[in-house]
């Protein structure tokens, strides 16, 4: 468990992510479960993939946050014609010196927005595969470190779109979690009209946290304690998906380090020191359903990965204060929405 100074890293960091989190609604209007999703995954160290239709917001969200931090920025805007040297950099030869010289690309920032990460070649898309992972970058036989804290947002449109590439299994399964936007309600976007109407919000947007507090924040959700009855359920419902017939690849050991991390980065953004299954339950979608594969039989029945996790979800026994197992409540009847999820949605 925690000691007494964990706690008061604990109570520090949901001080400094309700800053961050008013800083960010007040540009990404009525998604709260959208802008704590985000918070999540930048606390427990991985890496956001939104995937929407365009002109629902992605860009903004992922503006948003880098704003909203003291840190350094860069934006990638990725096109058929993207290299991968324009992402990692290049060594160019000195005439002076007479020797390479490393000209780092756009991935040395703390924050790293990948635009449309989908319209560009494979191959360009699998330069971001070491940093992603390994948070540094290889060229011509040397490593070079990546800044700490470093996180990439990456936005995508579905890959029924016109001019778009899928991303390969590799990188989905790099990014922690996934999330679409979705259209605004009637009211939120009334209240866009207003704001946005004249001038741009992020324009007026000022850093509410510097780029050391949210190392210290990492640190502190590294000590929230996990029970191994939670553990081992995370590690059923990771393999739960892994012999389901409607799928034919289940989620890696790499989803199930993901799972547990972005789960203690909930409870230390509710104020506790401690992981309950529902911080599990309510991360499962948006961290394992983008890296599944449903079967061809799946798809010709319309059965989405997403619906596959919540049927997992409802089967799999969930583990009580008592050390017994109860059936888990269904994702909906929990005390907060699924991430990515309108309050009060229908699921199908």
């Amino acid at each position: 468990m925690t000691t007494y100074d964990d706690r008061a890293s604990l109570t520090d960091l949901t001080t400094t992510a309700e800053r961050v989190r008013r800083s960010m609604e007040s540009v990404i209007e009525g998604k709260p479960e959208v802008v704590r999703l985000s918070l999540t995954v930048l606390l427990a160290e991985g890496h956001l993939l939104i995937e929407d239709v365009p002109g629902v917001g992605k860009t903004m969200l992922a503006k948003a946050l880098a704003r909203s931090i003291d840190c350094s920025v860069r934006r990638i805007q990725f096109t058929p014609d993207l290299l991968p040297s324009d992402i990692t950099g290049v060594s160019v030869f000195d005439q002076q010196r007479r020797d390479f010289e490393f000209k780092p690309g756009a991935i040395f920032a703390q924050i790293v927005i990948g635009d449309e990460i989908n319209r560009a070649s494979p191959k360009t898309q699998s330069a971001l595969l070491e940093s992603m992972e390994e948070r540094q970058v290889t060229i011509d036989g040397h490593s070079y470190e990546l800044p700490d804290p470093f996180m990439v947002v990456a936005t995508q449109n579905p890959v029924e779109m016109e001019g778009t590439y899928p991303l390969p299994e590799a990188q989905r399964d790099r990014f922690m979690a996934r999330v679409s936007i979705g259209y605004p309600s009637a009211d939120a976007e009334l209240r866009m009209l207003d704001v946005h109407g004249s001038l741009s919000p992020l324009d007026d947007l000022q850093p509410v946290a510097h780029a050391h507090d949210v190392v210290k924040l990492i640190d502190a959700v590294r000590t929230v304690h996990v029970a191994d009855a939670v553990r081992r359920y995370a590690v059923e419902l990771v393999g739960a998906t892994r012999g389901h017939p409607d799928l034919r690849l289940g989620a890696s050991p790499r989803a199930t380090l993901h799972l547990l991390r972005a789960a203690k980065a909930s409870a230390a953004l509710s104020g506790r020191d401690y992981c309950l299954p529902d911080d599990v339950q309510a991360l499962a979608v948006a961290v394992l359903a983008h890296r599944l594969l449903p079967t061809a039989q799946a798809q010709l029945n319309r059965r989405t990965a997403e619906q596959v996790v919540l049927e997992i979800l409802q089967q799999t026994p969930v583990p009580t204060a008592d050390g017994g197992v109860t059936q888990v409540r269904p994702p909906h009847q929990s005390g907060r929405p699924a991430y990515g999820q309108q309050p009060g949605a229908r699921r199908a």
